[in-house]
């Protein structure tokens, strides 16, 4: 029998806790529910300096995804399971990835509701953080190969954070968890309905 534990469940609480501490100690390649090596984009560098540098657009991203989890449900009704994040943040990466090597702006076609929601929400993300940039420093210097490193960084944290089973939300909590419910997202100094912080 399978139940379905909210997601403040003690004993599901625990059982991840206890996941993350073993994942500390196993790579994931070694998980059985581990993805392709190749679905991870191990060609992507992401350095300790990127992160610093680039924490801001990290934060929006996340928080993009968190918006949609909150706010869509699958086409059966049910909530967005991390499944449905990791295959749309892989698609996104992908589209990227495509985009930087050729300068092609080609989208893998999805009639998934649920991924078309994810990707209109991170591609808006991305808009506003560019329109942020130029409103405060005059130009844009958020490259495309800087969407796809932080897009393959999110993945790779997503599959570090989900125990790989169909319904698991472990992912999609952390999201939550970083972005509890009526708090604003990112706000700029000087503009309290923006979503984006400019240093």
């Amino acid at each position: 029998m399978t139940l379905d534990c909210p997601s403040d469940c003690p004993y599901l609480l625990q059982a991840r806790q206890q996941a993350h501490d073993h994942e500390t100690t196993h790579v994931l390649d070694e998980r059985a529910d581990a993805p392709d090596r190749a679905a991870l984009f191990p060609e992507i560098e992401i350095s300790e300096q990127f992160l610093y540098e680039r924490e801001e657009l990290i934060i929006g991203l996340s928080y993009a995804l968190a918006k949609t989890a909150r706010s869509e449900r699958s086409l059966d009704g049910r909530p967005l399971m991390d499944r449905d994040l990791l295959a749309a943040l892989s698609s996104l990466a992908e589209s990227y990835q495509t985009l930087v090597n050729s300068n092609l702006v080609y989208g893998q076609p999805t009639a998934n509701l649920s991924h078309q929601a994810i990707a209109r929400e991170v591609g808006t993300m991305v808009r506003e953080f560019r329109e942020a940039e130029q409103r405060h420093i005059g130009h844009t210097r958020l490259r495309d190969s800087e969407v796809l490193i932080a897009l393959v960084f999110l993945l790779r944290l997503g599959w570090g954070r989900t125990s790989g089973r169909p319904k698991s939300r472990g992912f999609v909590d952390f999201l939550f968890a970083q972005f509890p419910e009526k708090q604003s997202a990112i706000a700029a100094p000087d503009a309290a309905g923006s979503r984006i912080v400019i240093p």
